[in-house]
């Protein structure tokens, strides 16, 4: 699919990369679909890999709920509870980008993907060269902070005590983000660092 090529002086570069990521703001971006969807608000989506089985029940409902709307939902949909909602939300209207840690040159696209694609309600988005042919720790460190840079509000379904994903919510909470989660006893150490709850 073509691969289109957004330079850090073009309209379509977006200004939050530069507001929050000042001089570590990607000089290009490429991207496969519809750049039109850069220019929404849009949710950040993570959980720890570990989560519990009543938060990955309920954050299945929660994708059910968006995916009926038109909040576009950005994340690099990597852990095996963001493969899933992805799967979920590309069953109903509402728009996603996809932040892969790594090149988007001969990335494999599936199949439906492509459909998505050509309906305009897919962005596959990505920081990182060419020469980035695989995701390592360091690209996905990288590729989070870039999610989150565009990402308008956060939600975390849930993050261990002590993992990465906790200390990129103390991070952002501390840049002015709002980081929202479940009202329950597992995520208090989120509630500590400020986040607030959506039921």
């Amino acid at each position: 699919m073509n691969i289109k090529q957004i330079h850090e002086n073009d309209s379509n570069y977006p200004p939050a990369l530069k507001k929050y990521l000042a001089n570590n703001a990607p000089e290009m971006l490429t991207a496969i679909g519809n750049l039109d969807i850069l220019q929404n608000k849009a949710l950040a989506i993570f959980s720890s890999v570990k989560c519990p089985g009543s938060h990955i029940l309920k954050t299945y409902d929660f994708m059910r709920q968006l995916r009926g709307t038109d909040v576009t939902v950005i994340s690099g949909f990597h852990s095996p509870i963001e493969k899933e909602c992805l799967r979920l939300l590309l069953k109903g209207n509402a728009p996603v980008i996809v932040c892969p840690a790594r090149g988007i040159k001969n990335m494999h696209i599936p199949t439906e993907w492509k459909k998505i694609i050509n309906e305009g309600r897919m962005l596959i988005l990505s920081p990182f060269s060419q020469n980035i042919k695989r995701a390592s720790v360091k690209s996905s460190i990288e590729r989070n902070q870039f999610i989150l840079s565009l990402a308008d509000k956060i939600f975390v379904s849930y993050a261990e005590p002590g993992s990465k994903t906790e200390m990129l919510c103390k991070e952002w909470i501390k840049q002015g983000k709002m980081v929202r989660t479940f009202d329950s006893d597992y995520n208090k150490n989120l509630f500590e660092l400020g986040a607030e709850a959506i039921g």
